[in-house]
């Protein structure tokens, strides 16, 4: 099966590990992918890519990070039907409830407003909404000059790393958006590393 890379720095990032955990039809269990299950290592060398891209990101005008977010999401809506495929096969839901997530995760982007977080913001996303939930942290953050490093549920990766992929083609600076791929030791690597805030997508453990 096709192995889901990591996003770090700007492009497709491949590494070495011996553990990887299938990515399964949850309707049928066919296994569609692979997902490698990084540690507190990878997870380091994500954060450190973030934090030498934060300080030329937040120096950006507000104006110019709200037009990137804006042209990925327009990017995302030439693409609704895949997204939707995508999260339908990983996640188990209907590919209508697929195209909605698509849509809202798209209007999202396009109306993208600031919050209040800064720096390096770690995100643990969750299978059950696995576009849409971790775009409502990243999102406020990245048009509020924070950089981040996002952990897709090993269920659901397929989503985000496409995304990631538009960054990439949108303009993103390199660093600015990143993908880690991995369980709890991933997530654990995320909570070590100094100067990195954790957040949660709503309906994923803690």
């Amino acid at each position: 099966p096709l192995i889901i890379p990591l996003w770090i720095n700007g492009h497709a990032f491949l590494t070495v590990t011996s553990a990887f955990q299938d990515v399964c039809n949850p309707v049928n269990g066919r296994v569609m992918r692979r997902v490698p299950l990084c540690g507190t290592d990878v997870a380091l060398e994500a954060v450190a890519a973030a934090q030498v891209a934060l300080a030329s990101w937040v120096a950006q005008p507000v104006a110019a990070r709200v037009a990137l977010l804006s042209a990925v999401g327009h990017a995302l809506s030439g693409y609704t039907e895949h997204f939707a495929a995508l999260i339908s096969e990983e996640s188990g839901k209907d590919l209508s409830q697929g195209v909605v997530e698509v849509r809202e995760s798209v209007a999202l982007l396009r109306t993208a407003a600031g919050g209040k977080v800064s720096g390096v913001v770690g995100i643990v996303g969750n299978p059950t909404m696995p576009l849409l939930d971790s775009l409502r942290v990243a999102v406020p953050a990245l048009v509020a000059g924070a950089v981040v490093v996002i952990r897709p549920s090993p269920e659901t990766p397929s989503a985000l790393f496409a995304l990631a992929e538009l960054t990439g083609r949108c303009g993103f600076p390199g660093g600015v958006f990143n993908i880690l791929q991995g369980d709890e030791a991933a997530v654990e690597g995320l909570r070590a590393a100094a100067g990195v805030s954790l957040h949660f997508s709503e309906g994923c453990g803690r």
